[in-house]
């Protein structure tokens, strides 16, 4: 038989604990809370479910006389998130007010979910990782890239604070014009020109000029 068809099977054949049960909860008479009868849920058909709520009742007798099979479907019907209340037929024929109560207790009262984890227990920074856990992404190592153009660890473009205060006096040139010793001007390296680099290298007339007037001022001795 095909499930929803058994369901109105079942509705149609239910209990006198069932029906009087049941007189009770349809048409939100229950404090306004909204039940259906006989609901195929899964593999199984239970008596009575508030889907608001996820809360199952059971009246227990009659046909739900296996209790293996019941502990199974209780424990599946709690994997997809429902609690279930069972009476027996006698307790909810004897003591109704009590059953409704009980009910009416489970709509309104659900249970709290599962409290946060304590501060120490997250992380320090309340992360989820236990304390003293580093982010594995902080231990890493940079790639060559980001660990500067020297491998110093320092990021790309930041200098050394050392380059960039001003040398002592001894570290900067004789004259203190900020050039390294040993670093000669450039305008120094530079050829002199032809006039400045001696009368002895003279070229034209005026080299001439200049070697006859030093040899009338020194003249060489006769051999």
């Amino acid at each position: 038989m095909e499930q929803q068809e058994f369901a109105r099977h079942l509705r149609r054949q239910m209990t006198e604990s069932e029906n009087r049960l049941w007189r009770q909860l349809r048409a939100h008479r229950l404090n306004g809370e909204k039940f259906r009868p006989q609901q195929p849920i899964g593999p199984y058909v239970v008596d009575f479910v508030h889907f608001g709520v996820r809360l199952i009742v059971e009246a227990d007798g009659g046909q739900h006389n296996d209790a293996p099979h019941d502990k199974r479907r209780d424990t599946w019907l709690h994997e997809q998130g429902f609690r279930v209340l069972r009476f027996w037929n006698n307790e909810i024929m004897a003591n109704l007010d009590g059953v409704l109560a009980t009910i009416m207790d489970a709509v309104t009262n659900p249970p709290s979910p599962p409290a946060p984890l304590p501060q120490g227990e997250r992380g320090d920074s309340g992360s989820g990782r236990p304390v003293g856990d580093t982010d594995p992404r902080l231990e890493a190592p940079l790639p060559q890239g980001e660990r500067g153009d020297s491998g110093s660890g320092r990021p790309v473009g930041a200098t050394d604070p050392r380059l960039e205060a001003p040398l002592p006096q001894g570290e900067r040139g004789d004259s203190g014009s900020g050039r390294l010793v040993g670093d000669t001007d450039s305008r120094l390296e530079a050829p002199l020109p032809l006039r400045e680099r001696g009368w002895g290298e003279g070229l034209g007339k005026g080299g001439q000029r200049d070697k006859k007037r030093a040899a009338t001022q020194h003249p060489v001795a006769d051999q």
